[in-house]
């Protein structure tokens, strides 16, 4: 399911580059907050698949939620003149540096822990075969 997302996130993006122009103003605000919700939840469920909760049903009510809510708060500092835009910006950015963070380091973690284990079944060999 988190590859079916991530494939549409890629074919969005193609698209957008391959056919749209750069959309002046508001739009191009609420669809740029839009993208970094979908992202933040992308990742996010790309983290919870690592650890092993990963639910179908959460991922995809959060995604569209994350979405909805964040359009819509970007729609709504705009009518009432508060620049909610940059604030939700911050906030998703921050999430989507600390999701990849943590991604970053259960592969590392993984990566270290096979190489540490190849490293003692050769030596547990070396040492039976002597």
């Amino acid at each position: 399911m988190i590859l079916i997302a991530l494939a549409l996130l890629v074919f969005g993006a193609a698209a957008a580059l391959i056919f749209l122009e750069s959309l002046p103003g508001a739009p191009g605000q609420y669809i740029a907050i839009a993208c970094l919700a979908g992202l933040d939840t992308l990742l996010g469920g790309i983290r919870s698949g690592i650890e092993g909760k990963f639910h179908n049903d959460v991922f995809i009510s959060g995604f569209v939620s994350d979405i909805l809510i964040a359009f819509f708060l970007s729609w709504l500092g705009d009518r009432i003149g508060v620049n909610l835009f940059v604030a939700a910006a911050i906030v998703l950015g921050a999430r989507i540096f600390t999701n990849l963070s943590l991604i970053r380091r259960f592969l590392l973690t993984k990566f270290q822990d096979a190489r540490e284990r190849k490293r003692a079944q050769r030596q547990q060999q070396s040492g039976t075969t002597v």
